[in-house]
């Protein structure tokens, strides 16, 4: 039963680390570091660097929440942890 917690909290941990990364990347990479080269396209009339820094990390991060959730729930099937 132990191995299988360990299992659970293991894959918990990796689904955080991947979509905390992806959320670095569009907040901090797309946001800051990309800016410029992102400039040169335009979405809605704005720069898409300035997209990101202003309200595209903020979509990702939202989306990033649904996504945690549909895996989470997915995962404690997966484990039978559930709280139902």
């Amino acid at each position: 039963m132990q191995d299988k917690y360990k299992a659970y909290w293991k894959r918990n941990v990796t689904l955080l680390a991947i979509l905390l990364t992806v959320w670095f990347i569009a907040s901090f990479g797309f946001g800051i570091l990309l800016v410029e080269p992102l400039n040169s396209i335009r979405l809605g009339g704005f720069k898409l660097g300035f997209w990101f820094a202003q309200q595209g990390s903020q979509y990702v991060f939202v989306i990033l929440i649904f996504v945690y959730v549909y895996m989470m729930n997915k995962l404690d099937r997966e484990f039978d942890v559930r709280e139902e």
